[in-house]
């Protein structure tokens, strides 16, 4: 009877351990940039640009970047239980193509190309309790030779509600919006003939 006991015991001491793992696991967290805010264009530019995101392969993944600036600034980290619902550069390019009625490089008949090379796209760390989201990289305007005619080199950064990853989408998320408004602004003080075909 006690072996019996014992074993009875035994069984619902590992149906607790195993239960009680599965429950407290954190389930893993898939973010985007949000519901896309209204376009940005008063009325749509012709001709439109086409556009090509570029970003290093090491960006090329799901995973949500930050770095600890204050212990290891070289060291690029990924957050555990939280993903991008795709790659940083191709949501990206959906966003600008969404607010700036942009066309995908290689589709369409558009002129020029609007090159943006991303080099920085992570939730940076100065201290334990202040972060930001930090979007580095430059924008390349290409006649239809491809040849340059204008350059913007970008270092957006934008405070983080929270010292986590939703704090960090939260911040990132913010650098892409002012991205958008930056290449509106910056579009519209350059010269329109340039594109005209």
């Amino acid at each position: 009877m006690r072996w019996l006991l014992t074993l009875f015991l035994c069984a619902l001491l590992s149906a607790c351990f195993t239960g009680g793992k599965r429950g407290g696991d954190i389930a893993l967290a898939v973010y985007d940039f949000g519901p896309a805010p209204a376009s940005l264009l008063a009325s749509p530019r012709r001709p439109s640009l086409a556009l090509e995101v570029r970003a290093p392969l090491w960006f090329d993944t799901l995973g949500i970047d930050y770095r600890l600036a204050y212990v290891d600034a070289a060291r690029l980290r990924e957050y555990a239980r939280a993903r991008w619902a795709g790659p940083p550069a191709q949501m990206i390019q959906q966003r600008l193509m969404q607010q700036l009625d942009y066309s995908v490089a290689g589709q369409g008949h558009s002129p020029c190309l609007l090159r943006l090379e991303i080099t920085e796209f992570s939730q940076v760390f100065a201290t334990p309790e202040r972060s930001e989201g930090v979007l580095r990289g430059r924008a390349i305007l290409l006649d239809r030779s491809r040849r340059q005619i204008a350059q913007l080199d970008l270092d957006i950064r934008k405070t983080a509600g929270s010292h986590d990853a939703r704090g960090g989408v939260a911040a990132l998320s913010a650098t892409v919006e002012q991205l958008a408004a930056d290449l509106r602004t910056w579009e519209q003080g350059l010269n329109a003939g340039a594109c005209s075909g």
